[in-house]
Formats: structure tokens, C-alpha cells, sequence
């Protein structure tokens, strides 16, 4: 009745289908286009969780060139068709009801038992503009679902950044190079911890910060992302 009730008063089409929307924990996706959302199965490499083009590979070039500071990353799914818009639609126009429901793809995701769930952290001027920062959305979300303890004032981004996206992996990197500080690294020394982010693309992001809590003293870093952004072709 309720999903009746928005359809009549607030029609939404989906914007991948354009079909009307009628679900809606996922609109403006349509139910179908939303079910056509799948895990990724292809071979990816064991570090980054890079899709690979061979079954044969196991480590990404960029892997074994600039080895991470992190353990292992998992993506769910591809940045590609309804995922990418789910993600670019919470992201930039503020449709947070799809953060439960995208949080719901990682929880279905293998994982190692954690001490801790830390996210990704927006700059103070970035984050005043977005209002949220997705990724503590969803990092506050797989916590509280594994009973695993969040950490949001660790881990904090001192230095506005140029937007990554354009930019090749080299540019990334020095985009990112200081753009990140512990401000309490007790909470992290000795800990397993879940870094969280919403996309891995060259994986600069996650790296500077897997560094960094290694450096403090951190054990095993295990990074989980909605998607990934690019393939080893």
C-alpha cells in the first residue's frame, strides 16, 4: 500500500530503463533493473580484486609493481548499468534510501572475522556539501549487522582533494599522496580491521589509507567495496 500510495503521488521512472519505478526502498530503479544487479564471478586478482581477463592470472600487474599495504580487496559487483547508477544516484543526488539496500550486496559478501569496521572519510568542506559520506553509511550499516565495533574519528581526510575521476593511476596517487591522518591510532594498533569504500577504481584511495593504518600499527587490512571501477586487460 505504501509503494501504491508514492506511486500515485510521486511517479518515478527508472533512469536505466525508463520504465516506472515501483519498489520504492530502490527507486527511481526499477525492480527488474535492480535484479539485474549481480555479483561478479569473472577471475580477479587475489590482492585488489581487480577483474582480470585470464583464469590463469592470479596477481594484477599494478599488484606486483607497487604491492598493497592491505591484505585483500573485494568488490560486489562491476561500476557498470544499474550499479553505477544506484551508486551515482545516492552519491551526488542524495537518494539515500538506496543505501540499505546497497549495503544489504556487501553483507552478502565473504569476509574474515574483524575487530573493527572503519570507512573511507570525506573531507570536513566535502562532506558539509554532501550532507552524508556514503561510505560511513554503509560502513555503520555492516557493523551493526556483524556486531563488529565502527570507528569514525581514526581515520580522518585532512586535505581537500581534486576529483579522482579523469585522472589516470599515476595522477590518483599523487592526488591522494597526505591526504589522510590517524588522530587515534590506540583504536586501531594490533586490530583487524574492514576498510570501507563505495568504489575501487585504480585503488589509490584505499592504498594511502592502508598504508597509513598500517603504519600505525594496524594488523590485517581488509578492504570491501560496491564495485569496481576498472579491469586488467
Amino acid at each position: 500500500m505504501f509503494n501504491r500510495f508514492l506511486r500515485i503521488f510521486f511517479p518515478e521512472h527508472c533512469p536505466v530503463c525508463e520504465k516506472p519505478s515501483l519498489d520504492h526502498r530502490t527507486a527511481p530503479i526499477c525492480r527488474e533493473c535492480w535484479q539485474s544487479i549481480l555479483p561478479y564471478t569473472g577471475p580477479v586478482c587475489q590482492r585488489c580484486g581487480r577483474p582480470l581477463v585470464s583464469d590463469v592470472s592470479i596477481i594484477c600487474k599494478g599488484c606486483i609493481e607497487d604491492e598493497p599495504s592491505f591484505e585483500r580487496a573485494s568488490s560486489f559487483g562491476l561500476y557498470e548499468g544499474a550499479l553505477r547508477q544506484a551508486i551515482n544516484l545516492l552519491k551526488y543526488r542524495g537518494v539515500k534510501r538506496l543505501s540499505a539496500a546497497l549495503a544489504d550486496m556487501m553483507l552478502d559478501m565473504q569476509t574474515p572475522v574483524l575487530d573493527a569496521v572503519i570507512p573511507v572519510p570525506l573531507y570536513k568542506t566535502r562532506l558539509r556539501q554532501r550532507e552524508f559520506n556514503q561510505s560511513a553509511i554503509f560502513a555503520k550499516h555492516l557493523a551493526g549487522s556483524t556486531g563488529t565495533t565502527l570507528i569514525l574519528d581514526c581515520l580522518i581526510k585532512v586535505r581537500d582533494t581534486a576529483p579522482q575521476v579523469g585522472l589516470s593511476a599515476k595522477q590518483r596517487r599523487k592526488n591522494i599522496k597526505n591526504a589522510f591522518e590517524i588522530t587515534r591510532g590506540e583504536t586501531v594498533r594490533g586490530k583487524d580491521i574492514l576498510l570501507v569504500d563505495d568504489v575501487f577504481t585504480t585503488g589509490a584511495t584505499v592504498r594511502e589509507c592502508s598504508k597509513l593504518l598500517k603504519k600505525t600499527g594496524a594488523e590485517n587490512i581488509y578492504v570491501i567495496t560496491l564495485a569496481h571501477g576498472s579491469r586488467d586487460y
